[in-house]
């Protein structure tokens, strides 16, 4: 043994020093446990595969557990999520998997979690992760009914935790540059807005089948009025297609709450109305229509849901111009719009490229992302009145301040009734 490395031995066994491996400490092109942020996810169909792909992005993220009621979508979820880790960490351990999403969030090791389960069990998990001390990214629409999405954020604060909803068109270029436009007056005063989202939410009419082996029909339905099964509400893991319980009543909102929930969200965003909202909604005259409903806000624009030409698109309708934005395209009238250089004085909106590693930054900084609860919320509850107005069939008043509408049954229809232990309230 050469000296230096003798005295270099010697002088670490005098202090009790522990040679560790790299990976164990940290340090470039490692990531030490202590400094990972292990992640639930709750509900394990279609959707958690995709937002395993990115939020699987940022270098601190790994997957801890997942839970989900159909086992076929819940084992299938931890044989890809295992791959994932193991393909990031060398060191990952097994993802644990539990059926009742409260198991998951007792074991002390999840950080934070990702609901993607249907819309009717957003609130109730989200609020019992925020009592339970997890962090929360949680699909759009935020809530299945207004009352929800208040108690949503209401949990939120109380027990401190940071709440990215789903709605990731705000990490666009095409959508946050559309927003600064309208916001910065470059297309004059906007007066109108054309949302293309698709009709609103319908009664469930569905046949009931025989229930799978495989899945947990009642913990499905959970807190919503109970009804018999029907594969396209939850299909099996090898269908094709994707689930439409987002059609139907006590589950989802329809397109209104579906498409809704990020075009809806970026008219909220442009026109700084992150915390308020609309206040009259006024619906089709014919009541068998599947749009014509229109709302207005306080500054006087009127936002129209209607087809105009272009499907799950916006146009905003100003004075000096116009501005028609989808995922896939970002129209301009004047067309320098589109790529302009906005200038030091203008009025900027928070900046995300990355809707994934923003949640993340988020947490390590205990600071608001750029879709938080609240807005969150906000946008939910435009697209959960224009599902009440399209149903109600009359003109009704709402109180951004206050929350509250000017008809009794709207009111009614902000909430809804919850069916066994279930009680979302109960924080």
């Amino acid at each position: 043994m050469r000296r230096r490395k003798f005295i270099q031995q010697t002088a670490l066994s005098a202090m009790g020093a522990t040679i560790v491996p790299r990976f164990v400490l940290g340090g470039k092109g490692h990531t030490a446990p202590s400094d990972r942020l292990v992640l639930g996810y709750i509900g394990n169909g279609k959707q958690s595969h995709g937002l395993m792909q990115y939020i699987n992005g940022p270098k601190q993220t790994i997957i801890g557990a997942a839970s989900d009621v159909d086992s076929k979508k819940l084992h299938k979820f931890i044989e890809l999520s295992n791959a994932q880790n193991s393909a990031k960490f060398s060191n990952a351990s097994q993802v644990k998997g539990y059926k009742q999403y409260r198991d998951l969030l007792a074991n002390k090791d999840i950080d934070a979690v990702v609901i993607a389960t249907p819309d009717h069990w957003h609130a109730q998990i989200a609020i019992d992760s925020a009592k339970a001390g997890k962090d929360i990214y949680c699909e759009k629409p935020l809530s299945l009914t207004i009352a929800e999405g208040r108690a949503m954020v209401e949990a939120t604060r109380k027990y401190k935790r940071v709440f990215q909803t789903g709605s990731m068109q705000r990490s666009s270029y095409n959508f946050r540059q559309a927003a600064e436009l309208v916001h910065n007056g470059y297309i004059g005063k906007v007066s109108e807005i054309n949302v293309s989202v698709g009709g609103p939410v319908v009664q469930c009419d569905l046949p009931t089948q025989p229930v799978p082996d495989y899945l947990d029909w009642d913990l499905w339905v959970g807190p919503s009025l109970f009804r018999g099964y029907n594969e396209i509400l939850a299909p099996p893991i090898e269908a094709k297609d994707w689930a439409w319980w987002r059609g139907y009543r006590d589950f989802g909102g329809g397109y209104i709450t579906d498409w809704g929930a990020h075009m809806f969200d970026i008219v909220q965003w442009a026109l700084g109305m992150d915390e308020s909202g609309p206040v009259k909604f006024i619906p089709p005259k014919n009541p068998d229509s599947q749009e014509g409903l229109y709302f207005l806000y306080d500054s006087g624009v009127q936002v129209n849901h209607k087809n105009w030409g272009e499907g799950n698109a916006i146009q905003f309708i100003g004075d000096k111009g116009k501005i028609e934005v989808s995922r896939s395209f970002l129209r301009t009238n004047p067309e320098n719009l589109a790529q302009l250089k906005f200038k030091e004085n203008d009025k900027r909106l928070y900046f995300s490229d990355n809707h994934y590693q923003d949640w993340v930054t988020a947490i390590q900084k205990r600071s608001r992302p750029i879709c938080d609860v609240e807005v969150g919320h906000r946008s939910a509850t435009v697209c959960n009145a224009v599902n009440i107005a399209y149903q109600l069939q009359k003109d009704i008043h709402w109180d951004p301040k206050k929350e509250r509408f000017d008809n009794e049954y709207a009111n009614l229809m902000a909430s809804r009734p919850y069916r066994g232990p279930w009680n979302f309230r109960a924080f």
